[in-house]
């Protein structure tokens, strides 16, 4: 029959849309602001900083070692990196960031940052109303901004939290066995040094009793 096809077509699309009305799994439009569509995981729009435990400042992951800084395409990352240092997560004494800003509005959320990040200190944020009317200090967000705990990591991105947190646990686990063993052998060497100095005590030779002279005699 001539037509068919194209008959067949609008038939298709007369379908489709009429489906769009009554069907609630092809309502494609949101009331949004009032109705939300969750993110998906791989969402990503912005970065932010991990830090563990309560304390946003004492459980930083980042050491600022600068990495992102240098590899950023934009150039949106400042760091500036301090004097002294800090126990990490692994117990070892780290620098930590003095400064650390990103200005997201020249950031193009590359998310090349987060992946030379060698800490799994930085990661990439799924929030996108940052709409403000101060073009420029509202777009530059500090260290106190960015930071936010693992917890909160772990419910934007599940899958690549549990990983981050398994490397972080065996690179735990390998510095803490690292330091046994260091301590273990200072104990050994130790001991043995004692036991060296006891029996050398033992073997050295007496030394002879010093000769006295008598009083000499006085008359009466």
């Amino acid at each position: 029959m001539l037509g068919e096809g194209i008959l067949r077509g609008l038939a298709e699309t007369a379908r489709n849309f009429v489906g769009s009305f009554v069907s609630a799994d092809r309502l494609t439009t949101v009331q949004y602001p009032e109705e939300r569509i969750a993110p998906i995981e791989a969402t990503r729009d912005f970065p932010f900083l991990v830090y563990d435990g309560g304390d946003w400042e004492a459980g930083m992951r980042c050491v600022a070692c600068q990495i992102c800084e240098k590899e950023c395409p934009p150039k949106c990352i400042y760091i500036v990196k301090s004097k002294d240092k800090k126990p990490d997560y692994k117990g070892q004494l780290q620098l930590y960031p003095l400064t650390f800003d990103i200005d997201i509005s020249v950031c193009m959320s590359c998310q090349i940052c987060v992946e030379v990040c060698p800490f799994e200190s930085i990661k990439m944020d799924t929030k996108f109303e940052l709409s403000t009317a101060d073009r420029f200090g509202g777009l530059l967000l500090t260290k106190d901004k960015l930071a936010k705990s693992n917890a909160y990591y772990q419910k934007l991105h599940p899958h690549d939290a549990a990983d981050s947190d398994a490397v972080i646990a065996g690179e735990k686990a390998k510095a803490e066995a690292k330091a046994k063993a260091a301590a273990e052998a200072k104990a050994k060497a130790d001991a043995e040094a004692k036991a060296k100095a006891a029996a050398a005590t033992a073997t050295a030779p007496l030394a002879p009793p010093t000769p006295t002279t008598p009083p000499p005699a006085t008359g009466k």
